[in-house]
């Protein structure tokens, strides 16, 4: 039914008078359904397991604390200075349990006291809610993908250097690398590191104890497959994994002494798999390793306008033509299937782009190595809940893809925030008892309840 000008137009006249009260009157109306789902995760009974032998010592526990920084970081803070914006909001004081909030000072100090050991348990907290996910989705192929990335830090941060920083070369910064569950989009393990560690660097005792990690967590009948750039592709690396027996899927660079640069040339025979895109599968001796390996060589068609568009190396995958590039395996995939499969490590960049963007994981909140590290560890655990939350409203089974990314189409967390997490309302003491009340909307109203009835 279309609506008049007179019906639809609202005349506003003058300013509006500001008043500052004490109702209780809360911005984020949506952390309900967050307390209740760590209710149900009893998340406060395992972080008191897995600090109890850590010494935490202070006016603030580390269960209050950890709620602390996650809801900060849902609702969309990003510097510790944010906390005092949220001391008066009685929804964020009823999540993190506390009648008064600390400082950002304290937040920064309270970050500072964690060492190897305690950003361990932090992490293995996060581990066994992304385990968790996995069972509840009844998963029984784990995708895992494996890349860093890069954080740019002040020039008194510590353990920030120069180094893999594409953008700002003379710019410290941290280089840390994660390990992501394509599935769910969550993040399995991470560790931080300085701007000049190499992608690869001790990248075979990372895999080794991931694996290790969740063959100790959920049933050995779940297989595992790894999928990397050409940073890991090493020696180490392939024996670790063949001998783990984890499937795995990683480029191949372009290095002379390999050899493909002949198999290409000699190649007649392409096999189709896009349009623009064919391949051929090959067996490849690597004499320097010892190794025999399964290599699939793509050629892609490029479209080089003049020129200026094209610049010739002494040894480039690029011959103005067709780019070329190589993956081994030990996947049982077909050359179109591979293709397809190996595009997908492009969801990772997303999270990454979301834990970035949405969760505060690219700020340094202090000059310590060791905050810095509980800070993006603290960051991953509010993404990987914010995923926990949406999968426990799922109904049905996942959806196979050939590129094996998310089992269900996620929302941001800007998403979220704008349609439940950040919605105003107000906390009543009623005779039924403490109610909030929301705005009178029929979305809002079956966006929580539908919440409400999952977790």
């Amino acid at each position: 039914m279309r609506r008049g000008k007179r019906s639809s137009a609202s005349r506003v006249n003058g300013q509006l008078r500001l008043e500052f009260g004490d109702d209780r009157l809360t911005s984020h109306a949506g952390l309900e359904i967050l307390q209740r789902r760590l209710q149900v995760l009893q998340f406060n009974q395992q972080l008191r397991t897995a600090f109890s032998r850590l010494p935490f010592v202070g006016d603030f526990s580390v269960v209050e604390m950890v709620r602390l920084f996650v809801t900060m970081m849902l609702v969309g803070a990003r510097r510790l200075g944010h906390v005092r914006y949220l001391s008066r909001d009685p929804m964020v004081l009823r999540t993190t349990g506390l009648a008064v909030l600390p400082s950002d000072r304290t937040l920064s100090r309270w970050l500072g006291r964690f060492t190897g050991k305690s950003l361990r348990q932090l992490g293995l907290v996060s581990l066994d809610l992304v385990c968790r996910s996995v069972r509840q989705l009844k998963l029984q192929v784990l995708t895992l993908d494996v890349d860093g990335s890069v954080i740019s830090t002040g020039m008194q941060v510590q353990w920030a250097q120069r180094g893999y920083n594409p953008h700002h070369r003379k710019v410290p910064s941290y280089y840390p690398i994660l390990v992501h569950l394509a599935e769910t989009g969550q993040v399995l393990w991470l560790k931080n590191r300085p701007g000049n560690v190499h992608d690869a660097k001790n990248a075979d005792r990372l895999l080794r104890e991931v694996v290790g990690l969740l063959r100790t967590r959920l049933p050995r009948r779940i297989r595992l497959r790894f999928r990397m750039d050409g940073a890991f592709f090493q020696r180490p690396v392939l024996q670790m994994l063949q001998r783990l027996g984890v499937d795995y899927a990683i480029k191949v660079p372009m290095h002379s002494w390999l050899g493909l640069k002949p198999l290409i040339q000699m190649r007649v025979r392409w096999e189709p798999v896009t349009d623009t895109v064919s391949g051929f599968e090959t067996t490849l001796r690597i004499k320097q390793w010892g190794m025999e390996v399964r290599i699939v060589c793509y050629r892609k068609k490029v479209f080089h306008q003049t020129a200026k568009n094209f610049q010739l190396d002494l040894f480039h995958p690029d011959d103005g033509t067709y780019e070329y590039s190589a993956v081994t395996t030990s996947l049982s995939l077909t050359v179109k299937n591979l293709w397809l499969f190996m595009a997908g490590r492009g969801a990772q960049e997303k999270t990454i782009a979301e834990l970035k963007t949405g969760l505060g994981f690219d700020s340094i909140p202090s000059k310590r190595y060791s905050a810095n590290s509980a800070w993006q560890w603290l960051s991953v655990l509010a993404h990987n809940l914010h995923r926990d939350l949406q999968i426990s409203v799922r109904s049905g089974g996942a959806r196979r893809t050939r590129k094996a990314t998310y089992a269900y189409a996620f929302a941001s967390i800007q998403t979220s925030r704008f349609e439940w997490l950040n919605v105003a309302g107000r906390l009543l003491s009623l005779s039924q008892g403490l109610t909030l009340r929301l705005p009178s909307s029929p979305d809002i109203e079956s966006c929580f309840r539908t919440r409400f009835r999952a977790v």
